[in-house]
This record gives C-alpha cells, sequence and structure tokens, in this order.
C-alpha cells in the first residue's frame, strides 16, 4: 500500500506493472496441447487390449506382441530428449505442429499395415511423433501462463487430457478390435486434426538462441534404449546368457557411455550434464519411472491375464478398467488443490503411496479370485499415478528456468517412457509361458511395488520451490 508522500500510479501503469495471470488465446493454446497428450496417451495404452487380435490377424508370438507395444514407447523415450532441446530452439508452436503431423501419418499407415513388421515400424514413428508432442505441449503451456499458480492449473487441466486417454484407451481398445482392430489407430486421425486446427489459433512461439544439432548425443540414446529393451525382450525366450542378448546389453552400456561423455563434452549437448546433475531433476526422472513401471506394466500384464487366464473377451477386458481409469481421471484436476494446500511434494509422495498399495493387493489376489478384486486393486495403481504426475510435473517445471523447460520436461518423460518400456519387456518375458502366467504375473507386480516404495523414499528429498 502506497504511502500518503507517494504519487499514485495511473491504472494504465499499475495494469502494465501487474503480470498478466495468462497470455491472450492461453485457452485454445491450452485446449490444443490437451488434445495432442491425449492422443498420444490414448495410443500407448489402446493397443494393449487389442494385441490378442492383432496376433490372430497378422500372427507372431509374445515377442511380436511386446514390440508392438515397445516400438511405441520406445521411440517416444528415445527421441524426447532431443524433441525437448527442439522445443526450446526451434520454438514450441513449431514443433508440436510438427509432431502432431507425424503422429497423425504414422496412425494411418499403422491402420493399414498388411503384416506385422509394418506395424511396429509404423509404431516406431508413431512414437517419435509423440516424443515431440509431450515438451512442446508444456512448453505451449508454459509461454501461455507465466504465472506458476495459473500455470499449474493449466499442467492439471493438460494432464487430464492424459488421464482421459488412459481412461479411454482399454475400452476403445477393447471396443474397436470387436470389429476391426486397425480403427484403433484411424481414430487418431481426426484428434490430430482438431488439435492443429486449435494450434493454428495461437500466438508464435519465442526460440532460443539456435545451436548444432546434437547428433552424437540422439544417436547413442536411441542404440542404448533399443539395446536395453531388445536384450530385456529377448531374455524372454532365449536367457540372458545368450549370444545376443549379451551383445545388446554390451551395446547399451557402450552408447550410455558415449551418451554420458556427448553430454559432458560435446559443444553444443542436447541435454548436459548441468541438468543431469541437478538433484530435482534426477530425483524427478527417477519417480517418473518407477511410476510408469507400475501403471504400464499392469496394464500390459492384465491385458494379457484376463484375455489368457480369465478367457474375458477383448471388449469385457476394456470394461475391467473403466472404474480405475475413470477414478482416474477425476483424480487429475484435484493435484493442482493438492499441492496448494500441503505443498507440490505431498501429492507426489501419497500418489506414489497409493500405487504401490495396489501393486501389492494385485499380486496378493489369488488366481480362484472373482475378477472384481482385480478391478477394485487396480484403482489406487491409476489414482496414485494420476495424482503424482502433474504435481512432479509442476514441481519440476517450477524449479528451471523458462528456457530449460522443454529440455528438463523431455528428460522426465523420457524417463518415464523408459521405464514403461522395460516393464513391458522384463514382465512379458516372465509371462512368456502360459504355464507360469500366474506366477508371473504376481512376480511382475511386486518388482513394480518394490520400485514404486524405493521413488517414495527418495521423495523426501524434493525440494519444493516457493511460488510467488
Amino acid at each position: 500500500m502506497p504511502t500518503p508522500l507517494a504519487p499514485t500510479a495511473p491504472r494504465a501503469e499499475q495494469a502494465a506493472a501487474t503480470p498478466r495471470p495468462h497470455r491472450p488465446g492461453a485457452g485454445v493454446a491450452l485446449g490444443a496441447a490437451l488434445l495432442g497428450f491425449f492422443v498420444i496417451t490414448l495410443d500407448a495404452l489402446v493397443v494393449n487390449v487389442a494385441l490378442p487380435s492383432i496376433r490372430d490377424s497378422l500372427g507372431g508370438g509374445i515377442t511380436g506382441l511386446q514390440w508392438v507395444v515397445d516400438g511405441y514407447t520406445l521411440m517416444f523415450a528415445a527421441f524426447l530428449l532431443s524433441a525437448g532441446s527442439l522445443t526450446d530452439r526451434m520454438g514450441a508452436r513449431r514443433t508440436f505442429g510438427a509432431g502432431l503431423l507425424l503422429f497423425v501419418a504414422a496412425s494411418a499407415v499403422c491402420g493399414l499395415a498388411p503384416n506385422l513388421g509394418l506395424l511396429i515400424g509404423a509404431r516406431l514413428v508413431q512414437g517419435a511423433g509423440a516424443a515431440v508432442i509431450v515438451p512442446s505441449s508444456l512448453a505451449l503451456i508454459r509461454e501461455a501462463f507465466p504465472d506458476a499458480r495459473e500455470r499449474a492449473k493449466a499442467i492439471s487441466v493438460w494432464a487430464l487430457g492424459g488421464s482421459a486417454g488412459s481412461a479411454a484407451g482399454p475400452v476403445a481398445g477393447g471396443l474397436l478390435s470387436q470389429l476391426d482392430w486397425r480403427l484403433i489407430f484411424f481414430v487418431n486421425v481426426p484428434v490430430g486434426l482438431i488439435a492443429l486446427a486449435l494450434l493454428l489459433r495461437t500466438e508464435h512461439s519465442p526460440r532460443a538462441a539456435k545451436a548444432p544439432f546434437d547428433w552424437t548425443g540422439q544417436l547413442t540414446a536411441v542404440i542404448a534404449m533399443g539395446a536395453l529393451t531388445y536384450a530385456a525382450i529377448e531374455a524372454g525366450g532365449e536367457g540372458f546368457t545368450a549370444l545376443r542378448v549379451i551383445v545388446a546389453l554390451l551395446l547399451a552400456v557402450a552408447a550410455a557411455v558415449v551418451f554420458a561423455r556427448a553430454q559432458a563434452h560435446g559443444r553444443h549437448p542436447m541435454v548436459g550434464t548441468a541438468l543431469l546433475r541437478d538433484r530435482t531433476m534426477v530425483l524427478a526422472s527417477a519417480i517418473g519411472f518407477a511410476l510408469n513401471v507400475g501403471f504400464y506394466g499392469m496394464i500390459f500384464l492384465l491385458s494379457l491375464y484376463l484375455q489368457q487366464a480369465k478367457g474375458m473377451s477383448a471388449l469385457a477386458t476394456g470394461l475391467a478398467f473403466v472404474p480405475m481409469t475413470l477414478l482416474t481421471a477425476t483424480v487429475s484436476p484435484t493435484a493442482a488443490w493438492f499441492a496448494s494446500r500441503f505443498g507440490s511434494r505431498m501429492p507426489v509422495i501419497t500418489g506414489q503411496v497409493a500405487m504401490a498399495a495396489g501393486l501389492v493387493l494385485l499380486a496378493l489376489v489369488p488366481a480362484s479370485a472373482p475378477v472384481w478384486l482385480l478391478v477394485a486393486a487396480m484403482i489406487p495403481v491409476g489414482a496414485g499415478g494420476s495424482l503424482a504426475v502433474p504435481a512432479l510435473t509442476s514441481l519440476l517445471l517450477d524449479h528451471v528456468a523458462p528456457e530449460r523447460a522443454g529440455t528438463a520436461t523431455g528428460v522426465l518423460n523420457t524417463s518415464r517412457q523408459v521405464g514403461g518400456a522395460l516393464a513391458v519387456a522384463i514382465f512379458g518375458a516372465l509371462i512368456a509361458h502360459p504355464d507360469r502366467l500366474s506366477t508371473g504375473l504376481d512376480t511382475s507386480l511386486c518388482i513394480a511395488a518394490v520400485a514404486v516404495l524405493l521413488t517414495t523414499a527418495a521423495s523426501f528429498l524434493l525440494r519444493p520451490v516457493a511460488r510467488t
């Protein structure tokens, strides 16, 4: 409040001095970001329930089905790092549009694929497009909502798009595969085009200083993640002593070493060691990794278990996920309120505890139990992740400088997708043989629960940034 001797600023000057909570057209930018996140999350989950239908149509065993899921997730993870850097350098609006176009085109190819090989190849391209969409959508929000509190609310709405995609994925996969599994990919096209139409109405994005692309970092990231995932998948059938598995693991290690050196000594690293050594960045990445191990691992396992062990149809299996996904969709909007009341660290911890509890309950449900017990135990897994992820993302964006927002969220989401890819690879190996499906399911769920509990303990080291 000004003193009596201080002159009173004119209203126009006061309005100019007061930072606006959001830019003009912020709602349109948020709508485009939400739809983009919705469609890529939908595509990560819609395939799981349709896997038996795809196998019946195109052939292939458990390894082929794992690649249909992991091909998408792997490229999603591998290109998120450079996508975040590209977002900072090229501008969020342009990068988001390019990612959407690539994703929509690849979706159409998936729907037309005449064989499993082409389907997997198109899924790889889909994953690359999805990788571009995630950090650029968050950067769009970062630009449209400069105020931290308004941005936290916007991120919760953005996360709702992911929750809706998660909710619709299993049901849509079950329903559409009853008609034709190819429809699960064609549905992406109109949604993507609507998001592009909204994007055209947004303001142009600023760009950071241009620098040469980090080809060494990107290439070694793809090789490291791809080789590690390949080794985990092939180990299910060949064993970890197989020559091809050993070679793949050695290649993954060598590529990881070269990547680390490129980030430490390269002239234009896409991530840089400063960010990789930041405690908040490291903790957030570990938490995101564990959350996706639990969530995506559970979806993959139960999608197959309910159809193979319980004899349920694809539609019935999709409907079994409805209670979890509906409640999950209602939790995301509460994350911002939870964070404002108890601090951004508390919903991260609470969400992880809920997920770990649900995973343990699922593992304890006996094979002879009715399906509704499994359905009930799924709920805290989905709700926990839906509570933790928005708060974790918001905490990280508050921590980093605005010009590093795309790169930081790229690193976070890379770790999340790697967690999902390795979960499918390792858990798929544990349930590869029909006679150990039930045992492999329980073992996998326990592994996921332990991973989440470990990062829950580490979450107490997070230091939330005070909001102004």
